[in-house]
């Protein structure tokens, strides 16, 4: 066969390929063109009324006006975000499910379960990091300890005695007490609840010492005086309580939990809805309402990000993280 003629039969043969594939691909396009066509399913992987749930129902709300459809939000709590974040892994990536992810799914479990049934950079698209907030250090009000220093002389005095509880093996609320074992030498018993505000009853009731509690989660428990507040864990202090001290000045060097919290799609969702959810999510955490309802209760709203910057956040923390916790030795239960 001449090359010419070699040419033209490939010419041919392509046109035909695309022929065949025009209606997929014209069907692709159109359904990212029109979405969305009906209701948005939010998994937020923990319980109802913790912290990350104010968060999700903050944005579904805001994100149900700027798309023109429903946002459901979807409670899935249970071992540190694992259950959800698995669930949210397996959905169809048409951009009917938006997943909120957090640093505990996305990192900490990846060092503490062998087998989590996902991996957030293979299985996930992330969208954006929206914010951080702030985890506090609380014992219950009969609790003889004023400070994280006589915690740690409770700890000292009665070896693997103290216990602290938390949403599940994990979450930041688990590893902030790994952190505070390694950087004090103290030795403590972790104690996993399903949910955030079950561990909170366990520490207000007297079942566990202490707690690590995202700050929305526990701050009404304080101001009514069933919770003493510690320290909180994150660099500076926490606006809604300037007169709690960090970690850091209560003398525990080189001590900081920044827990943040983002939104994720199934990996294979289209680049469009991908696109046009960054856009919409990064507009409303800028909503002067949005910014200080959760400003008020604990979480800082990060400015606009691009998925690859949450990718990447993805990858430096995971870089950080899980040599701490191949050291402490913390495993899923």
């Amino acid at each position: 066969m001449t090359p010419s003629r070699q040419t033209s039969t490939r010419r041919r043969a392509l046109a035909g390929f695309l022929l065949l594939a025009s209606p997929l691909l014209t069907s692709t396009a159109g359904s990212a063109a029109d979405w969305p066509e009906r209701t948005i399913r939010m998994i937020v992987p923990f319980a109802a009324g913790s912290g990350a749930d104010t968060v999700g129902r903050t944005y579904a709300e805001e994100l149900a006006k700027a798309l023109g459809q429903s946002v459901i939000v979807d409670n899935k709590g249970g071992a540190g975000g694992l259950l959800g974040t698995a669930e949210g892994a397996r959905a169809p990536a048409d951009g009917y499910t938006l997943l909120l992810t957090s640093q505990g799914a996305t990192v900490f479990n990846m060092g503490l379960y062998k087998t989590p049934g996902y991996d957030p950079l293979k299985d996930l698209s992330p969208v954006i990091t929206t914010g951080i907030l702030t985890n506090v250090m609380v014992v219950a009000a009969s609790n003889p300890a004023n400070t994280v220093a006589d915690v740690i002389a409770q700890a000292r005095a009665k070896p693997d005695q103290l216990t602290y509880g938390s949403s599940g093996v994990g979450s930041s609320l688990h590893m902030s007490g790994v952190i505070l074992e390694q950087r004090t030498g103290i030795k403590l018993q972790h104690v996993p609840y399903r949910g955030a505000p079950a561990a909170v009853l366990a520490v207000i009731n007297g079942e566990v010492t202490m707690g690590f509690f995202n700050a929305p989660t526990v701050v009404g428990q304080i101001k009514a005086g069933k919770l003493k507040a510690l320290a909180v864990t994150t660099k500076d202090r926490s606006v809604i309580m300037p007169e709690v001290p960090t970690m850091m000045e209560t003398g525990i060097a080189d001590y900081v939990v920044a827990t943040w919290l983002g939104f994720a799609v199934p990996v294979n969702t289209p680049a469009p809805i991908v696109t046009r959810l960054n856009t919409e999510l990064g507009r409303i955490g800028q909503m002067p309402q949005v910014k200080e309802k959760l400003l008020v209760q604990g979480f800082e709203v990060l400015p606009p990000n691009s998925p690859e910057a949450a990718r990447k956040l993805i990858e430096d923390d995971q870089a950080v993280w899980l040599p701490i916790i191949k050291q402490s030795g913390a495993k899923a239960e």
